[in-house]
């Protein structure tokens, strides 16, 4: 049997980890997966202005005794980490947070670059794990232990998803 396709692949991981809300930023490579959320009952999806009103939106998830995961762009990350730290890890409330990766292979644009490339370096420095399934046979084994994770240690735990995995954002003309 294929692999199931990377995006349902996260929206079964989801499901099955009992994660009802998903506050998310917009952007193309998070979309993919957020247009399948959006359509289906199991999820309620909150649009949000800034990456960490998405965490504090998932914290207050936590706190009303539900689960939630955050889908954020690689260019908008770093508005996270005041969040993470002070709210999710300093409070022990655990946050999934999907990261659509810009800015590697099959980049087009330039500013997308130096946003992305330190992330991994900034989610160590935080001793936040994260993982980054390059393949779709991966994607469900490394959701699924990242949702696991982060709710078992009640802490913040981040997926990478790269264009090996998704696909490179094409330049529109």
């Amino acid at each position: 049997m294929p692999p199931m396709h990377w995006t349902d692949a996260i929206v079964e991981s989801l499901k099955s980890h009992d994660v009802w809300l998903i506050p998310y930023v917009p952007d193309a490579i998070t979309w993919q997966v957020l247009s399948k959320l959006e359509q289906d009952p199991a999820f309620h999806t909150v649009p949000v202005a800034r990456e960490e009103e998405a965490i504090a939106v998932a914290a207050g998830a936590y706190a009303a005794g539900k689960r939630a995961a955050v889908f954020v762009q690689s260019s908008g990350f770093g508005n996270t980490i005041n969040s993470l730290a002070q709210l999710s890890q300093a409070h022990k409330i655990p946050v999934p947070t999907f990261v659509g990766m810009r800015g590697g292979l099959g980049e087009f644009n330039p500013v997308q670059i130096p946003s992305a490339h330190p992330i991994p370096g900034f989610l160590d420095a935080m001793n936040i794990p994260h993982y980054a399934p390059m393949v779709e046979d991966d994607v469900t084994s490394y959701v699924d232990g990242a949702l696991e994770l982060s709710f078992a240690s009640r802490m913040p735990v981040a997926v990478l998803l790269y264009s090996q995995l998704v696909g490179a954002k094409r330049a529109t003309s």
